[in-house]
């Protein structure tokens, strides 16, 4: 039987075992010689597995970034990022039935309006062998009675050095929907009181397959003002989800200048 590291029971025990290592930390001074001695070859064996754990994954984190940097893009591109959720594990690993606003994965937000909260985000391991990112976002809806539901990706204040409206912000991503639903993206741009907003439909999603897609964002439509950036985020808008899966197992922010003609 494959073993399956996000099951709930791998999970739990995982978890379980972290608190009981906790424990006999907190109290480690109350025992004898003999049970101290036993104690510590467990741990020395556990770090051992552990160490190996961590360097088997760094390497793939590296590989990663590695891969990140060497993913064609336009020319003149000056910047390019990808979320944290998809670079590295995440602790906690996930959300259920989160409030309107629950962060997951550092400053990454969902929000809804539904009442029953019937849904579900956590990170998942990504295993294709064309995946260049290490992990993906799952989300799960359970049946869906609001009327939004949207993931809010902060961007780096390196996306806002040297930003002007002679840019294009491109965002390449891999999408798999379980059944048929829209998908917007909006790039949000603070600037002083004001916020820019454009809007893109996501393309080409189909039920089944992981749909890749490359969406831009032109700021010369914008009236942003370059001298009071403070802010830039993405949000995925899920329109109408219902009862379904979806799995973001890429996403690559990137800017280019707009060709001159």
């Amino acid at each position: 039987m494959a073993f399956r590291p996000q099951s709930w029971l791998n999970r739990k025990s995982r978890d379980r075992a972290q608190q009981l290592w906790g424990r006999l930390a907190d109290h480690g001074d109350t025992f004898g010689n003999a049970r101290t001695a036993e104690l510590r070859d467990e741990a020395f064996a556990l770090r051992q597995e552990l160490d190996r754990f961590l360097d088997q994954t760094n390497r793939r984190l590296a590989l990663s970034q590695a891969r990140l940097a060497q993913v064609p893009l336009p020319s003149g591109t000056d910047w390019r990022w990808r979320p944290d959720f998809l670079s590295r594990r995440i602790v906690p690993s996930g959300v259920a039935a989160p409030v309107s606003g629950a962060q997951i994965g550092g400053p990454n937000a969902v929000w809804h309006d539904c009442a029953e909260r019937a849904l579900t985000l956590r990170q998942v391991q990504n295993s294709s062998a064309t995946d260049l990112a290490a992990f993906g976002m799952r989300l799960e809806v359970m049946g869906f009675s609001g009327s939004f539901l949207s993931l809010a990706i902060d961007l780096p204040d390196e996306a806002l050095s040297g930003l002007s409206r002679n840019h294009i912000v491109r965002v390449e991503t891999s999408v798999q929907i379980e059944r048929e639903m829209n998908i917007y993206l909006r790039l949000n741009i603070g600037n002083g009181p004001n916020t820019e907003e454009i809007l893109r439909h996501l393309g080409g999603v189909e039920p089944g397959g992981v749909c890749s897609n490359i969406t831009e964002f032109d700021l010369a439509i914008t009236e942003m003002n370059e001298r009071r950036l403070d802010k830039i985020w993405l949000d995925v808008i899920f329109e109408k989800p219902g009862l379904n899966a979806v799995i973001l197992s890429e996403m690559i922010v990137s800017r280019h200048p707009r060709a001159n003609i």
